[in-house]
């Protein structure tokens, strides 16, 4: 089974790959191959499951203070009208009307995702076709919206494209979302924003729906400990170096580093190296 050595390391690289538009799921599969790690063990499939918490329980974290502001703003338009205008209470039923598609395809196509979709093979190509649209997204979004500016449609587009990321585990969920907020005239940094807010309904329904079966596969209690906790450090700190990075610097980099880790995966298929 998986020692805390190894919880180290896929908690490390569940922490850094989560948020970061460069595919967690394929990270995390090609880290416990060279590992020597049966990655369609179902003890594995439950173990990563379970430390992705550690990352969810970052980002509420560090946005903590934004949540509940949102929160806040949302019970208010509830029992009183005049506080409807408010960006933040629109703000916070644009998050859950968002996140309606992906329950929906998620309910519908379980075992299409659980199944078929779930091989490397598809993690590899998706990894590749997302760099593809995150370079054209970057490259001509207007990138003149800030996140004042976000609108019920925004959030809708950008909610569904996390559908992509669930069908084609490789694409990424931060970097179907990001693309999207960038194709749809947003600034890198509300589309990082808005990703983050995106991600935090729907990766902790995710983690509640995968946790009753991760928890009875087996995973020895401390590497679980460790590897969460290793996760929550590691995406925390991530997420604030995402913020200060998308500042300053384009997308260029996430998407040759996906190109080169969508071939890497493509070789260690064929090498035989991972099954996919």
């Amino acid at each position: 089974m998986i020692n805390i050595g190894q919880a180290i390391v896929l908690g490390i690289v569940e922490g850094l790959t989560e948020f970061l538009p460069v595919s967690s799921t394929g990270h995390l599969k090609i880290a416990e191959g060279l590992m020597g790690i049966p990655v369609e063990d179902d003890a594995v499939v439950g173990f990563t499951a379970v430390i992705q918490a550690g990352a969810i329980a970052a980002v509420l974290v560090y946005f903590f203070t934004d949540i509940l502001r949102i929160a806040k703003a949302w019970g208010r338009g509830l029992v009183k009208p005049s506080e409807r205008y408010h960006h933040d209470y629109k703000f916070g039923w644009w998050i859950i009307f968002a996140t309606l598609p992906v329950v929906a395809v998620g309910v519908a196509a379980d075992d299409l995702i659980h199944g078929p979709l779930a091989s490397l093979w598809v993690v590899a190509g998706s990894l590749l076709g997302g760099s593809v649209v995150m370079w054209l997204a970057d490259r001509y979004g207007r990138h003149k919206r800030g996140e004042d500016d976000i609108s019920l449609t925004d959030a809708m587009l950008i909610g569904s494209s996390q559908i992509l990321a669930m069908l084609f585990p490789g694409f990424s969920r931060s970097g179907a979302t990001m693309s999207t907020g960038l194709l749809l005239g947003l600034d890198r940094v509300a589309a990082t924003r808005l990703s983050f807010f995106l991600g935090i309904p729907a990766l902790t329904g995710a983690g509640i729906y995968e946790l009753p079966g991760a928890m009875g596969t087996g995973a020895g209690t401390v590497p679980l400990i460790v590897g969460t906790a290793v996760s929550f450090i590691v995406a925390y700190a991530s997420i604030a170096w995402l913020l200060r990075f998308v500042q300053r610097h384009s997308f260029t980099s996430f998407v040759i580093y996906r190109i080169a880790i969508g071939l890497l995966l493509f070789a260690l298929l064929g090498a035989g190296t991972l099954n996919a």
